[in-house]
């Protein structure tokens, strides 16, 4: 297994601690500026991870390529005004979030 801060971080945790939740119950985190967006093209589990493990070359060509970008207000207010749910998973300090 994978230590990141003291904490053991494998897929199948990273899958574990994933679930769906009211965009609206997110808000603290978006404003703090935590909130990452996952496309859907890619495997949030899959992105979560490669963040824990501190995979800078993935995760930088996933930014260059748009698939994976902060939360714009653009979509949180989109976000909002659909009650939309989306899967998250914490990777400290981020939020990550895909509808």
């Amino acid at each position: 297994m994978n230590e990141i801060n003291g904490h053991d971080l494998s897929k199948d945790k990273v899958n574990l601690e994933t679930s769906q939740i009211p965009w609206k119950e997110l808000q603290r985190f978006f404003a703090a500026g935590m909130v990452v967006y996952v496309a859907e093209e890619l495997d949030l589990v899959d992105v979560a991870y490669q963040f824990s493990k501190d995979n800078k070359s993935q995760v930088e060509q996933w930014l260059q390529s748009q698939q994976v970008a902060m939360v714009s207000d653009e979509q949180a207010l989109a976000w909002w005004d659909e009650d939309a749910v989306v899967w998250a998973v914490v990777v400290k300090p981020w939020l990550l979030v895909q509808l």
